[in-house]
C-alpha cells in the first residue's frame, strides 16, 4: 500500500476528488479484469500530469500511465503504486489553422469524428479504435491500412527525465506497433495531425464500411483487448490461431474468439491469470506449429506467475 504521507501529498497535487485509493483495475481495462490499484489519479490538466510525475519520480514510487486500458492485462493482485489516467478528464479538440490538435486523453473515435466534421480525409481508419490518441500515439496504433505513423504531424510529450518535448513525424520514430515514445517511456501528452481535405459524406461513407467490417468480423459483444497479438512478418496472428486448430479454445472464463481467432476475449467471469495462460498457450502451439513467435500487443501490468512450455497443456 502507498504510505499515507505520500497519499496526502498526491492530493495536494491533483484534483483530491480524482484519486482513489484501492481503485479496481477491471473497471479501467477493456478486458473487464484484473485486481486493484493501490492509488488511481485522473488527471485533469498538463500541470497535473508534470507535478505529479516529478513528485512520483523523486519518491521513487512505481507508476504507470494509461488512457482507456485497451491494452492491457492486469494481474489479479492488482498493481502496488500509482495508476495515472490520461482519459476523459485530459481530453479536447481544436483546429489551428489546417492542423488538429489533441489533448492525449481523447478518443481516438471522436478525433477521427472531428476530421470527417471538418471535412478531413486520413483519420478514417481510428473511428472504430478503442483507445486514445496518447495510446494511439505510443502504440502507432492502425486498423485498416491505416496507422498514425500516417497523420500524425508532431506530438508534445514528457521524458521520464520530466523535460518537455515537441517532436515532428520524423524524430517520433514510428514502426510498426511502436515509437520511439514507448521505447523510451515517454508520455504522450498532445498530438498534432495534418490531413488532406475531402468530401464529407464519402469520408462518412467509408467510417460506416469500416465499422459494419469490425462488427461483422470481431467479436465487439465481449470484452476484450483488440488484436491480442502483432501481425508477424509476412503473415497474420489470426490464421496462425485459426490454422493451429485453436479456435475457441478456453481457460477458465478466457476463449479464442470463434469469430476472430486473433481475439483473446472474456466470455464473462475470465480472471487475469485465465488470460495469461491463454494468451502463453496460443503463443507456445502456434510456435511448435509453424515456428512462428507470437509477439503480444497486450501490457502485463502486475505480477504474473510464470508458464513455462512444458506447463501448456
Amino acid at each position: 500500500m502507498i504510505d499515507p504521507a505520500i497519499l496526502e501529498e498526491i492530493k495536494n497535487i491533483v484534483t483530491p476528488e480524482n484519486v482513489y485509493v484501492d481503485e479496481p483495475m477491471k473497471n479501467h481495462t477493456t478486458f473487464r479484469i484484473g485486481g486493484n490499484a493501490d492509488v488511481y489519479v485522473n488527471i485533469i490538466n498538463e500541470h497535473e500530469i508534470l507535478r505529479l510525475l516529478r513528485f512520483l519520480k523523486n519518491r521513487h514510487v512505481p507508476f504507470f500511465v494509461i488512457g482507456k486500458g485497451s491494452n492491457i492485462l492486469v494481474s489479479d493482485s492488482g498493481y502496488r503504486g500509482v495508476i495515472i489516467e490520461i482519459g476523459s478528464g485530459y481530453s479536447g479538440l481544436r483546429m489551428l489553422d489546417d492542423v488538429i490538435v489533441a489533448k492525449a486523453g481523447t478518443p481516438m473515435s471522436k478525433l477521427s469524428y472531428f476530421a470527417m466534421e471538418q471535412e478531413l480525409t486520413g483519420l478514417e481508419f481510428a473511428s472504430g479504435i478503442p483507445g486514445t490518441v496518447g495510446g494511439g500515439i505510443i502504440m502507432n496504433a492502425g486498423a485498416y491500412g491505416g496507422e498514425m505513423r500516417q497523420v500524425a504531424y508532431r506530438v508534445k510529450v514528457v521524458t521520464p527525465e520530466g523535460e518537455v518535448k515537441l517532436l515532428n513525424n520524423a524524430q517520433m520514430e514510428f514502426e510498426y506497433r511502436d515509437s520511439i515514445a514507448k521505447k523510451k517511456g515517454y508520455i504522450v501528452l498532445q498530438a498534432e495531425f495534418r490531413l488532406y481535405h475531402g468530401d464529407k459524406h464519402i469520408i462518412e461513407g467509408i467510417m460506416r464500411e469500416l465499422n459494419q467490417k469490425r462488427k461483422d468480423k470481431q467479436p465487439l459483444e465481449y470484452p476484450s483487448a483488440g488484436s491480442t497479438f502483432k501481425r508477424p512478418k509476412g503473415n497474420y496472428a489470426g490464421k496462425l490461431i485459426a490454422d493451429a486448430g485453436l479456435k475457441g479454445l478456453t481457460m477458465g472464463g478466457a476463449q479464442v474468439s470463434e469469430k476472430h481467432a486473433g481475439f483473446l476475449i472474456n466470455t464473462g467471469n475470465a480472471t487475469s491469470e485465465d488470460m495469461y495462460r491463454l494468451i502463453m498457450t496460443v503463443q507456445q502451439k502456434v510456435r511448435e506449429s509453424f515456428d512462428v513467435l507470437l509477439e503480444p500487443e497486450v501490457i502485463f501490468l502486475g505480477d504474473f506467475e510464470p508458464y513455462p512450455p512444458e506447463d501448456y497443456e
